[in-house]
């Protein structure tokens, strides 16, 4: 048994165990996002961040699903960036090392961060598949991870789960399957529910589907940058891009991201 110190975060209700100290490797980074993440058993959380100082002006960001899956999480890098400024390692701005590559960050306002997010090249609308009824249109893109874009109605009533768990592994995203975003405009703002690979369910916020969705909806002239966002928490977002082609340039997402506690556990 070893004590773990960690703080609990929050990315609009994606929530995350943070962790930091150097040497820990890979596989057990992998166990501890298990064991940690799990609800009934752990902390309870979407996945697990291990956050380090990477140098002046620079903090290094590792990111894992609740099932232990590594990957790029975007409201889960924003959650470090706050949870660095608070702890001192860096100050306003700086640089995140990420698994989607070096992403600048600010903090634009107290639990409020702005960070550059990938490039997105060769997004594809009106992505063609075989889909469950009722589904007719799916956009399909990369923002540091697959995301397949939905427009749908009745989106507060929608069996995200259910429809989510189907397309994300839907053979048409190949055998890594997909994150799904389910998106509806209303007033102005497109409103995002998410299912999340690797958590296999639906999650409060998702900054990579928030991402894909902005992008996806200005690239189909749904929208004009910049672009309103709300998850299913009921917390806002801005995203801001530029169209390139069948991609998008120079995108940014604004959003909160909070300490919610801090503890130490046994495991």
């Amino acid at each position: 048994m070893q004590k773990i110190k960690f703080w609990k975060m929050s990315g609009a209700g994606n929530d995350f165990v943070l962790l930091t100290g150097d040497g820990r490797k890979t596989a057990e980074l992998a166990r501890l996002a298990a064991r940690l993440c799990a609800a009934k058993t752990g902390i309870g959380a979407d996945g697990l961040l291990y956050v380090n100082k990477a140098g002046r002006g620079a903090v290094s960001v590792r990111y894992f699903n609740s099932d232990g899956s590594e990957a790029f999480c975007g409201n889960g890098s924003r959650c470090a960036a706050w949870w660095a400024h608070r702890a001192g390692l860096a100050g306003r701005r700086f640089l995140l090392l990420t698994a989607a590559g070096v992403l600048p960050a600010e903090i634009t306002a107290s639990e409020t961060v702005r960070m550059d997010m990938p490039d997105v090249a060769g997004a594809e609308l009106g992505f063609a598949g075989k889909y469950p009824r009722g589904i007719r249109t799916v956009h399909f893109l990369n923002t540091g991870v697959p995301h397949a874009v939905v427009p749908v109605s009745g989106l507060e009533t929608l069996d995200v789960d259910g429809l989510g768990r189907s397309l994300r592994h839907n053979p048409a995203f190949g055998r890594a399957g997909t994150n799904v975003d389910f998106v509806s405009l209303r007033g102005g703002r497109a409103h995002v529910r998410t299912y999340e690979r690797g958590v296999e369910g639906e999650t409060q916020a998702c900054g990579t589907g928030i991402t894909a969705s902005a992008v996806a909806l200005a690239l189909a002239g749904a929208v004009k940058p910049p672009v309103r966002l709300r998850s299913r928490s009921g917390e806002d977002f801005t995203v801001w891009l530029k169209p390139a082609g069948n991609g998008a340039r120079d995108i940014r997402i604004q959003g909160p991201a909070r300490l919610v506690f801090k503890g130490e556990i046994e495991c």
